[in-house]
């Protein structure tokens, strides 16, 4: 009897019909590095990821009536959701996923947190609509991002293309909705201790910011300010009080600040508009 020889599967055979592994070529090397996330994309996306974790640790802080951490999550988000997209273009990581991630982050941060921090703080004493109040700054920024979103493509901007915003930004919208618990930190008054006269305050405050959160009237942005050159120095000086009170006096500093964008709102319109009616007399009259 014979010995049969053994069977080779295709796998172990070295044959002319199986060829060895042959190495990528050089386009599907490319292919393959331009499918790869660059780690300079990556970060940008942390940060946007922090400012939403602080804005969620406002809220549990809220609930276990640490109001003064509550805040104080909410304004490190604000800074967090201010250096993002810088850093985005520092490094060239602007994506469409990064935009996207930044408008869900802007929404619970500086949408659902304040309102539920101001619901804890006051409205929920308030019968009836205090639960109401609370919804309409929420919902508003929500109306805010998705216009803002919507419009990201269009060319057609006026108040963008004079250097202006269109409504106020949610994150100033979340301080100013939270400006009554600034003033309360920084006086400490006895009348805020009334729930009544509390719940009142803030029942009058977010209604305004809300509708100046969905409205289309104009307001500043860092790219409308123009200074002239004599006030860079006061200017520095300025900025240099600022950071410092800012650390020493958080509360007052901040009460100050929501009080004086507030106040500046009417100048922004007025600026805006007088900013139209000199560009309707320059430009001719259409044929």
């Amino acid at each position: 009897m014979t010995d049969t020889p053994p069977v080779v599967s295709p796998a172990e055979g070295h044959g002319a019909d199986y060829p060895p592994h042959r190495p990528p070529s050089r386009q599907e090397r490319r292919r393959s590095r331009r499918a790869a996330i660059p780690l300079r994309a990556l970060i940008p996306n942390a940060v946007t990821v922090l400012a939403l974790c602080f804005g969620l640790t406002g809220v549990r802080f809220a609930i276990g009536g640490e109001w003064e951490k509550a805040v104080a999550s909410i304004i490190v988000a604000g800074v967090l959701d201010g250096i993002d997209g810088r850093i985005a273009r520092l490094l060239k990581g602007s994506s469409r996923f990064g935009a996207e991630l930044d408008s869900l982050s802007d929404l619970t941060a500086f949408g659902v947190a304040p309102a539920l921090i101001v619901y804890l703080w006051s409205l929920k004493y308030l019968p009836g609509i205090g639960w109401v109040i609370a919804l309409a700054h929420a919902v508003t920024c929500a109306l805010r991002l998705a216009r803002f979103n919507s419009r990201l493509d269009e060319s057609d901007q006026p108040h963008k293309r004079a250097g202006y915003l269109t409504g106020i930004p949610a994150p100033v919208g979340a301080g100013l909705t939270l400006s009554p618990l600034f003033l309360s930190f920084w006086l400490e008054p006895v009348i805020l201790d009334d729930l009544r006269v509390r719940y009142t305050l803030v029942a009058i405050v977010v209604p305004v910011v809300a509708f100046l959160m969905a409205s289309s009237i104009p307001t500043y942005s860092w790219g409308s300010v123009r200074l002239r050159p004599s006030w860079r120095l006061p200017a520095l000086v300025g900025v240099g009080l600022f950071a410092g009170s800012l650390f020493s006096a958080p509360w007052m500093t901040l009460t100050l600040l929501s009080i004086a964008y507030a106040v500046a709102i009417p100048f922004a319109m007025r600026s805006y508009a007088r900013l139209k009616r000199r560009e309707t007399l320059v430009l001719p009259p259409a044929a």
